[in-house]
């Protein structure tokens, strides 16, 4: 995990620190395309446990960025699950309350900029698994994902 002092600019100042003082991290790139949202988020990820993520979009939703989430439902209320602080927040959650899975694991930013891989929003995907996350600025790619989303947004309203 990524060392909060050092990556808020007051560096880190703790002698045996063990957290990520890294620029170039996968973490802390993905976590740049969240903060560098301006007006858009669309999360559609199977589930959310990685507490630095979960900051990331609730900072982007604190600065006014329209932000709608679809999980998991089994996920969601999951022991360590972010969910209910973005419910909380006044974040716009939906999920599949199906008995199949949603295990999808992609994100629209403004529009413009796609994330998706394996890579789940996870404690353990960030210092355990062998994940991947490719970052997408090609429109038609973007522009189907994004289609999905909405597909996917009506599919679970209640």
């Amino acid at each position: 995990m990524p060392c909060k002092n050092f990556h808020s600019g007051e560096g880190c100042t703790r002698k045996n620190c063990k957290k990520i003082h890294d620029q170039g991290s996968s973490l802390l790139t993905m976590i740049g395309f969240l903060k560098g949202a301006k007006k858009t988020m669309d999360i559609c990820v199977f589930t959310i446990t990685c507490d630095e993520i979960a900051e990331a979009v609730l900072e982007a939703f604190d600065r006014g960025v329209k932000i709608r989430v679809i999980t998991d439902d089994g996920q969601a209320k999951g022991k360590g699950s972010d969910i209910q602080k973005f419910i909380d927040a006044g974040i716009a959650v939906r999920d599949d309350n199906a008995r199949t899975y949603m295990h999808h694991k992609f994100c629209v930013i403004d529009k413009k900029i796609l994330l998706n891989g394996s890579f789940n929003w996870s404690r353990q995907a960030v210092v355990g698994n062998d994940e991947n996350l490719v970052i997408h600025k090609d429109g038609p790619i973007v522009d189907r994902f994004d289609k999905h989303f909405d597909h996917l947004w009506k599919k679970y309203e209640r």
